[in-house]
């Protein structure tokens, strides 16, 4: 599936919001343990959401396989990759973290190719996806895995969280003649059903302290702009351009979040990130295979 230039548009949006969810995650897992900090993200983007749908003309009344169908789809992109990445943030940084979740096309390539007939792996696609990682490999920098050993676990959880992404941008498929807003609105409602006993169990959210003013306005962001409106964008790309491609916004996180810190935090942009950017919108292209057909 080709990506049109509304989809390229969407992916750079996502990429952006995304690349900030490391950063609001690192912020408020410092206060919050895994689990209720995943219900809060995954609660309150439930309620804007239907609160949100209320005002939608065209409601659409879901039949109980399809309930289940956004079960599944919650637990595969919300409950399991939320509360593994929001774990291993515990021990790394924000910009690890984001760099271990650029595995997630890799994984999504792979079980299209065993799962479904028409996103197979191709050379092109292959050699989009190397350049795309050694992009990845560049812009950290070997410096960056110094000292992996004592964050074996902490990286294993995000790198779960990857293939979890996989599977579900696959099993997504299944939602293309949903409107994105429902099928956001779906996942979320169940998640927050789902996690909310678990949580209650585990963590007794009501013995923590009350959070701190940048945990709570961390939370709300995650909640509203990093989650609801971003699934929105997410579930059109999925629509548009299929999953391998949806997928291809973990790339560009890790220079999404250059970005916001040179814009945000003054700070400067090394050749090392410049080459590794430049790697990686190589590897975007040549998957997207458009410019290439060009004389």
């Amino acid at each position: 599936m080709t990506m049109q230039t509304k989809d390229w548009a969407a992916l750079g949006l996502l990429s952006l919001i995304w690349g900030a969810t490391f950063l609001f995650g690192r912020i408020a897992i410092a206060e919050l343990p895994p689990l209720t900090l995943t219900l809060a993200r995954v609660a309150i983007a439930a309620i804007v959401l239907n609160i949100a749908l209320i005002f939608v003309s065209d409601m659409f009344q879901h039949s109980k396989s399809m309930w289940l169908n956004f079960a599944v789809m919650g637990i595969l992109n919300n409950i399991i990759p939320f509360g593994l990445i929001f774990y291993g943030q515990q021990e790394i940084g924000a910009g690890l973290a984001s760099i271990i979740n650029a595995m997630t096309p890799i994984w999504t390539l792979i079980i299209a190719h065993q799962t479904t007939s028409d996103e197979k792996m191709s050379g092109q696609k292959t050699l989009g996806i190397v350049f795309g990682f050694l992009g990845v490999g560049v812009l950290i920098g070997l410096d960056a895995f110094n000292g992996l050993g004592g964050t074996v676990t902490a990286q294993i959880a995000i790198l779960g969280a990857t293939i979890s992404y996989g599977f579900a941008a696959v099993f997504g498929r299944r939602f293309a003649n949903v409107p994105p807003i429902q099928t956001a609105r779906g996942q979320l409602t169940m998640s927050s059903l789902i996690l909310l006993p678990l949580a209650l169990f585990i963590d007794q959210p009501w013995l923590l302290p009350i959070p701190s003013t940048p945990t709570i306005l961390s939370v709300l962001i995650l909640a509203v702009v990093c989650t609801a409106f971003a699934y929105i964008l997410y579930f059109n790309i999925l629509k548009s351009a299929g999953a391998v491609n949806a997928a291809l916004v973990t790339f560009l996180i890790p220079p999404s979040a250059i970005v916001l810190g040179i814009v945000f935090l003054g700070e400067t942009l090394a050749m090392r990130e410049i080459m590794g950017i430049a790697l990686i919108m190589t590897g975007l292209i040549i998957i997207d295979g458009r410019l290439l057909k060009r004389p």
